[in-house]
């Protein structure tokens, strides 16, 4: 290897990310390889992308949940994806919150929503639990729904009759994929002005997609 290689080797290495966090990103999902892709892991799928753009790497679990540090714009943030079902996420988001103290407003959750259209973008800097059990345990557990929140559209059932449970379960199709990947570099478009305290200029920008019927509430 040459000198040159050496110093191109060394400006291409992501600095050491030192000091607590001042912001959480958590992504939303069900971990195991069943639920890979499917349209409730839509959060994982877009968290996974943030990371990989930061140059962030998943693999240490802590707070009941699978790590990573990342530095955005000189801002040190803690991405987390919960290694509990969807339905206690809560307990693995508050378990950092109060490690860290990080209060709900630098805390961004990111999930599917089955209201939207696929790969739709919206972006809040609070709200209700729209029938979605990931972030009803989050709100009960932390007492506050104040968080910044971005729901990515996983799409709505395909007929009435359809169970809900089995919807947001099953696989995006290739077509799907395609879509979020274009979703994905939006959400990673986002993130850092969220965490600059820009949420309003994220959503005039990052905002697609209208909201469907509200449906009942999701597994």
């Amino acid at each position: 290897m040459s000198i040159f290689d050496i110093f191109k080797a060394i400006e291409s290495q992501q600095p050491t990310v030192t000091g607590p966090p001042q912001w959480i990103i958590v992504g939303l999902g069900n971990i195991g390889a069943k639920y890979q892709n499917t349209r409730h892991n839509t959060g994982f799928l877009m968290i996974d992308a943030f990371a990989e753009q930061c140059g962030a790497k998943f693999g240490k679990h802590q707070f009941r949940a699978n790590i990573a540090q990342a530095e955005c714009d000189g801002i040190r943030c803690m991405l987390m994806k919960p290694d509990t079902l969807m339905n206690l996420s809560g307990m693995a988001v508050t378990e950092a919150m109060q490690f860290y103290q990080i209060p709900p407003e630098r805390t961004v959750i990111i999930y599917d929503d089955v209201t939207l259209d696929v790969g739709a973008i919206r972006i809040r800097k609070k709200g209700s639990d729209g029938g979605h059990n990931g972030i009803k345990n989050i709100i009960y557990l932390s007492g506050a729904d104040t968080f910044p929140r971005i729901r990515v559209g996983i799409g709505k059932k395909p007929h009435p009759d359809y169970d809900l449970a089995d919807w947001v379960l099953s696989a995006f199709t290739p077509q799907d994929m395609e879509t979020l990947a274009e979703s994905a570099r939006t959400v990673c478009a986002a993130l850092p002005l969220i965490i600059q305290n820009k949420i309003d200029l994220a959503m005039s920008r990052c905002n697609t997609g209208k909201k469907k019927e509200t449906p009942p509430s999701q597994p």
